[in-house]
């Protein structure tokens, strides 16, 4: 007698009993120390043992099938190769307490489509994604293919570079983008661009516009495609509405061959509630807590991960080295600190349970933040890890050995949210607010911090960036040209959303690709430009970046003439030749002889002007050397007479002593 499978192989039916009456240590991925490991939440390559792996056991190819289901009494898998038969092809209980079922299906090739079929004590029964799955059925269907990882590798220059690379101490200019909207196929219906469509114009595109990195919003599996990825169902699988995980390995491979490094928005924060997902997985509240007060976020109506679980926690942190590791991600954007953070995040009184000391911290949460950045950075300490987090917790990017939750960076969410309500201010009424526009400065290096106009700010109503801006339409763009040079000239790395940099008029519509016609006119243009000229700037001189974390690369020359509403301030590298010198018009007079105090006596030369015709500016120039006079202004013994362009940024650099010194 013959097993007849759906893929064609047969498989005698004795081999396949003998499978499974050998000892399971010679079926089992999973030794006796990976399950100490996993019961102590310390195995963070679960990816490697748990899930679907195209293998050969005792001489015969098939698929090793492991799932943590420990309230089960039943697990079996089911696919199209058994005609989704609950019966087939049944899972063993580990001896071990582990909670984890096994088996092994001689035949059973890469490609199948499979669920677990799960039967609980409680008596709740379902068919369940599998949490370490590497690939999902395009959504809306729900079930995961086994699938291995196997990938040739071309981006050895930029991983052995990356080792050798501080990049806390190197410009870093992110691109965000949104997978499904950055370009579609019109001609074919609107369609998605796929991984390797992408592949052949994004790292081209980021290389022209002069970003060092490119951040996706979450690429991971996640059924609804309106949620832009926050929703994850498959942690461990890029979404398949794109191609499949060696789609994505390609695309990631030319962003590194074209000198893009590659950072992944990543959820460790919350899941939902579709039944095939995390969700109530083995009839019981497995992933999550059981207790709404601290398993439903109100937010986003979905399920909160029990971090004082282990294998909750190994499995986070597995998945995040699963990234790091599988698919050479260089950094990962972690969303939604804060709301981990604190057990009363959204919650009114009563609608959260305090911590055992009657705090509101979340204790295990920041345990778990803790040792993820350190899991991390112990077996990739070349790769960023960058927190979403928008209250005044203190040291998020401190070492977790000095207190610190140790991340890398921390979105500065505070100056994003002053300089945009700023910003949305007549000019004329701009100067009763100067401090809103100075006060980042007091806190700017409390913390490294990345200055974020991400996906958020455009959304909801809220407008895109070159609708937040006030004037006619010349000053819109005039303000949002001043906007992105303010930007690169103030401490801590940039961060823009995609369309911004060509100053898109619609809000990000996640249906629809972005206006790239726009950029034929000459405005929209211009910006683009501007973006590019800014990225180039910004990685060519070291004072805006040698000291970007540090007090010592910022010195301010005034920030009180609030009547004309300038601000001027000098960015500091680890040499004084390298200084530059910024003054910005907040308002759209022409400011003629207006006289600033020199960071040093001599001559300068003004080396970028955001109202250059070609950005689309009126083309008010500085133009040849400007000299320092011993006049006194600012405190400074000499100081320079400057023409400043309306609602413009200059940019000047000492180039020479006095002839005399």
């Amino acid at each position: 007698m013959a097993k007849q499978y759906d893929n064609g192989i047969l498989i005698p039916e004795e081999d396949h009993e003998i499978i499974n009456e050998q000892h399971r240590d010679h079926v089992s991925l999973l030794s006796d120390f990976d399950i100490e490991l996993f019961k102590a939440g310390r195995h963070y390559r679960l990816y490697d043992k748990l899930g679907a792996h195209v293998t050969e056991r005792n001489g015969l190819q098939g698929t090793y099938f492991a799932v943590w289901a420990p309230n089960a009494r039943y697990v079996s898998v089911v696919g199209n190769f058994n005609s989704w038969d609950r019966g087939t092809h049944k899972l063993n209980a580990r001896w071990d307490g582990s909670g984890i079922w096994e088996t092994f299906v001689p035949g059973l090739a890469k490609g199948e489509l499979y669920k677990y079929f799960i039967d609980s004590h409680s008596g709740y029964a379902a068919e369940k994604g599998d949490p370490y799955a590497y690939l999902w059925e395009v959504p809306p269907r729900t079930s995961c293919i086994s699938w291995d990882l196997g990938f040739e590798w071309s981006d050895d220059k930029w991983m052995n570079e990356r080792k050798n690379t501080d990049w806390l101490a190197k410009p870093i200019s992110i691109y965000e983008m949104h997978l499904g909207s950055w370009r579609r196929v019109p001609e074919e219906g609107d369609r998605f661009m796929t991984y390797r469509e992408l592949a052949n114009h994004l790292p081209q595109y980021c290389k022209a516009m002069g970003f060092t990195h490119i951040e996706f919003m979450p690429v991971m599996e996640h059924p609804f495609y309106g949620s832009w990825g926050y929703q994850v169902t498959g942690y461990y699988a890029p979404s398949s509405r794109y191609g499949s995980p060696q789609d994505f390995m390609f695309l990631v491979d030319e962003l590194h061959k074209a000198g893009i490094g590659v950072i992944l928005d990543w959820v460790p924060s919350h899941f939902p509630s579709d039944e095939h997902g995390l969700s109530y997985y083995d009839g019981t509240h497995l992933y999550e807590h059981d207790d709404p007060r601290k398993g439903f976020h109100p937010d986003w109506q979905s399920l909160i991960f029990n971090y004082s679980r282990n294998e909750v926690k190994a499995f986070l942190i597995s998945n995040a080295l699963f990234w790091l590791d599988k698919y050479h991600i260089d950094g990962l954007r972690v969303d939604a600190v804060a709301s981990m953070l604190y057990l009363d995040y959204s919650r009114k009184e009563g609608e959260w349970i305090p911590n055992e000391f009657g705090g509101r911290e979340n204790l295990e949460a920041i345990a778990f933040m803790k040792e993820f950045n350190e899991a991390v950075h112990l077996s990739y300490p070349d790769v960023l890890t960058i927190a979403e987090e928008s209250t005044a917790w203190p040291g998020v990017t401190k070492p977790t050995f000095e207190g610190g939750l140790g991340f890398d960076m921390k979105w500065m969410m505070g100056w994003m949210h002053d300089t945009l309500s700023y910003f949305q201010k007549d000019a004329v009424y701009r100067c009763h607010h100067q401090e809103q526009i100075t006060f980042s400065i007091l806190y700017a290096f409390s913390e490294r911090y990345t200055l974020p106009l991400s996906h958020d700010e455009v959304v909801y109503g809220k407008g895109s960036m070159i609708d937040k801006m006030p004037g006619d339409e010349w000053q819109q763009f005039a303000n949002l040209r001043l906007l992105y040079t303010y930007m690169y000239g103030h401490p801590g790395t940039k961060l823009i959303f995609m369309g911004g940099e060509f100053a898109q008029r619609q809000e990000w519509r996640h249906d629809f690709s972005l206006d790239w016609h726009e950029n034929y006119y000459p405005l929209h243009h211009g910006v683009q430009t501007l973006l590019q000229d800014l990225n180039t700037l910004y990685k060519s001189e070291p004072s805006l970046y040698e000291l970007n974390f540090a007090g010592s690369g910022f010195e301010w020359i005034d920030l009180n003439d609030a009547q004309n509403s300038v601000l001027c301030w000098v960015r500091k590298g680890h040499h004084k030749e390298n200084d530059l010198l910024f003054v910005a018009n907040f308002t759209p007079m022409v400011r003629h002889n207006y006289r600033v105090g020199a960071p040093r006596m001599g001559y300068y030369r003004e080396v970028f002007n955001s109202d250059s015709s070609k950005y689309g500016g009126s083309n008010v120039m500085n133009e040849g050397e400007l000299e320092a006079m011993p006049v006194r202004k600012h405190n400074r013994s000499h100081s320079l007479s400057l023409m400043l362009p309306p609602l413009s940024v200059i940019v000047l650099r000492h180039v020479r002593n006095y002839d005399w010194l």
